[in-house]
């Protein structure tokens, strides 16, 4: 057996040997299963437990990967185990090759059943550029709490939807000035915000907190998430108790979970904190992921906004939500909130590209934009290092705006 799948990967393809993403699909007239991404093909996991190639506990002929998520961590390591073991040693390769369905011929959906969904507001950059450009008069442009614990609101579980789902510009309430009435109508300020989310996987008990070291035995996974945002609906809503309708409308995931595992080779250092947490929030490991983002408007790249800089990181934002005796939850989904870093070019919405509309964003056809237009297509990307010095890519997000229904 070698470490090379024999199944071809096409160079740049981020989805080798060394990734493995879990997703659910299917082909015409049948059924959404399980599979895994390996190059231009999804393997059929459902199909390999038929022929008792992989262990069956009815994880795979399912429509969402709760089932096997919850299984736990030893059954997560056997089974990519197993996997990478059938991809690289040829003599299963006649068993396992009739699994392997091109990427083109499924239909990609929703990889997990969302039991809640927490959006957390942890870039220090991001932080600190919405407080300049709402609070230009204040000293202090990120508030004193903010360096003390992982700030969050709770959103919508079922306006979670998978990669490629059209985004209906929602319509509410927004305010034109400081002295105007609030109308009603279609949001004119409609945003988009790069986020890196994780899902767990194995659930807790309601009452007992979670520590930082627990990460990994309760979370299984990685993906990329829009935060789409409504910038004038959220502007006259979120006082005092942050925002609803602006946020509630669609939040959009990536197709593919990528494992812990596989992003061990691209942990780092995080940014250093100032004052130290409280001691529930310290963590013993550098949980900082060197994922580079990229966010793409009609084709054109506006933002590579660097994940390493994240001021609070994944295992301290799990420790926070369940501190108070929440418990855990198979499909729990937590995203980071907006991904920006120290450069112009590496801010992760339009609200910071443009600061708030001020300063339009020139595009390389000609074009302008401000916020959103209707037809405007935007598309996520990320890629992390591997052991072996390589690249993975997380699976992308795309959406596209479509007006509001009548």
């Amino acid at each position: 057996m070698t470490d090379v799948p024999w199944v071809p990967v096409p160079d740049g393809s981020g989805f080798g040997i060394e990734h493995l993403p879990y997703g659910v699909f299917s082909r015409p007239g049948e059924l959404p299963r399980v599979g895994v991404a390996i190059g231009d093909a999804v393997l059929d996991l459902a199909g390999l437990t038929e022929t008792g190639l992989l262990d069956d506990r009815r994880w795979f002929a399912s429509g969402s990967l709760n089932g096997f998520m919850a299984a736990g961590r030893a059954a997560w390591r056997a089974n990519r185990a197993r996997i990478t073991e059938l991809l690289t040693d040829a003599a299963h390769r006649e068993r396992v090759e009739p699994h392997l369905i091109p990427l083109t011929e499924v239909e990609q959906h929703r990889p997990i059943e969302v039991a809640d969904y927490v959006d957390f507001y942890s870039s220090l950059h991001h932080a600190s550029n919405v407080g300049r450009i709402f609070r230009p008069d204040s000293e202090h442009p990120v508030l004193p709490n903010w360096r003390r614990l992982p700030v969050a609101y709770h959103g919508r579980a079922g306006t979670v939807y998978v990669s490629g789902t059209p985004i209906l510009r929602p319509a509410g309430q927004r305010r034109e000035g400081p002295a105007a009435e609030p109308t009603h109508g279609p949001s004119l300020r409609l945003d988009l915000e790069a986020e890196v989310g994780f899902v767990a996987g194995v659930p807790s008990a309601a009452g007992r907190p979670l520590p930082p070291d627990a990460f990994r035995d309760h979370v299984f996974g990685f993906l990329l998430v829009n935060d789409w945002s409504a910038r004038d609906l959220q502007a006259w809503e979120y006082q005092p108790l942050g925002p609803f309708l602006s946020k509630s409308f669609a939040t959009s995931i990536a197709a593919w979970v990528t494992p812990v595992a596989a992003l061990e080779a691209a942990r780092v250092p995080p940014p250093a904190q100032d004052p130290e947490p409280l001691p529930y929030l310290r963590c013993d490991e550098p949980w900082a992921l060197d994922l580079t983002l990229e966010i793409e408007l009609n084709g054109h790249v506006i933002a590579r906004p660097p994940f390493s800089s994240m001021y609070w990181t994944p295992p301290q934002q799990l420790a926070h939500a369940t501190v108070a005796g929440a418990p855990l939850r198979t499909g729990d989904l937590f995203a980071s909130g907006t991904v920006s870093g120290p450069d112009p070019a590496q801010r992760g919405c339009l609200l910071e590209l443009t600061w708030n509309g001020e300063d339009p964003l020139h595009l390389a056809d000609g074009t302008h934009r401000t916020f959103l237009e209707d037809g405007d297509t935007i598309t996520l990307r990320a890629q992390a290092p591997t052991a072996t010095g390589n690249h993975l890519t997380l699976g992308e997000v795309t959406g596209t705006i479509h007006p509001t229904p009548p």
